[in-house]
C-alpha cells in the first residue's frame, strides 16, 4: 500500500475527487492511503501565516521554507521506510512522465508539497524535496491539480485498483511504458446523420474486422500496430 501526504493550504479541493471513481474504492480497499494536511497548521502565529514577500522585490506572495519544512519533517517521521520520496510541484520541475510513475510506484510514501501564489522557496527545492515535478510545459496557480494528476497516474499501477491484475499486465511495457490503443465496443456498424459526415462520405462507421475475428493473434499484433507505449 502507497501512502500519500499532501501539504497545501486547499485541502478542500481534493474533497470530492477523493469520493469519486476508481480512487474512492482504492481508498476503501485500503489499496492506497491518503491523509489531507493543511500547511496552515505548522505555523507559530494567531494568523496562520504561510507566505511573505520576496526578497529583491518582485510582485505576488511566496510560501516560506519553515511551515514545510516542519510538515515534512512531522509526516515523514511516521513511516518507519526508507523508500520514501518527497515531490514539489514546480513548472521549473522534470515532466512528468509514465516511466516516473512507475517508479514511484514502488514507494511506501510520496509526500505532495503544492505551491501557490508566486512560488516556494527555492530551499524547498534545494533542501527538502527529492524531486521537483512539472505535468507539462504550462503554469498552473498552485500544485494541487497536478498532485491529483501524478497520484492518479500512480495508483492506476498499484494492483487491484483497476480491478484484474491482467488488465495492468497486459499494458505494461518491459521498459515501465504503457501501452495505449485505440479501443471500439458495440454497436459493430454505426450510421452517423447525414449532416455528421467527416471524413467518411456516405460510409458507416465499422469496427475493424480483426478485432470481430476471434484471432487472438491478429488482434494483439493489431493492437501493437494501432497503438502508442507512452514512456
Amino acid at each position: 500500500m502507497i501512502k500519500f501526504d499532501i501539504i497545501t493550504i486547499f485541502p478542500e479541493m481534493f474533497k470530492s475527487y477523493l469520493g469519486e471513481s476508481l480512487i474512492a474504492r482504492a481508498l476503501e480497499k485500503k489499496l492506497i492511503k491518503i491523509n489531507l494536511h493543511n500547511l496552515r497548521k505548522w505555523t507559530n502565529d494567531n494568523h496562520k501565516t504561510v507566505d511573505d514577500r520576496p526578497y529583491g522585490g518582485g510582485l505576488g506572495m511566496v510560501l516560506r521554507v519553515e511551515p514545510i519544512y516542519k510538515a515534512v519533517k512531522s509526516l515523514k517521521s511516521k513511516v518507519k521506510s526508507k523508500k520514501v520520496k518527497v515531490i514539489l510541484f514546480t513548472p521549473r520541475g522534470k515532466k512528468f512522465t509514465q516511466k516516473m510513475a512507475y517508479k514511484l510506484a514502488k514507494m511506501d510514501q510520496i509526500i505532495f508539497i503544492c505551491g501557490r501564489y508566486e512560488g516556494v522557496d527555492e530551499r524547498v527545492a534545494q533542501k527538502i524535496a527529492d524531486m521537483e515535478i512539472s505535468i507539462g510545459d504550462y503554469d498552473l496557480m498552485g500544485g494541487e491539480l497536478p498532485a491529483m494528476v501524478v497520484m492518479e497516474t500512480i495508483s492506476r499501477l498499484v494492483p487491484g485498483v483497476l480491478g484484474k491484475a491482467q488488465l495492468l499486465k497486459e499494458r505494461i511495457s518491459k521498459s515501465g511504458g504503457f501501452l495505449e490503443y485505440a479501443q471500439y465496443t458495440r454497436p459493430e456498424i454505426f450510421e452517423p446523420e447525414k449532416t455528421f459526415r467527416r471524413g467518411s462520405g456516405r460510409q458507416a462507421w465499422r469496427v475493424p474486422t480483426v478485432l470481430i475475428s476471434g484471432n487472438h493473434k491478429k488482434i494483439d499484433e493489431w493492437k501493437k500496430n494501432h497503438g502508442k507505449v507512452i514512456e
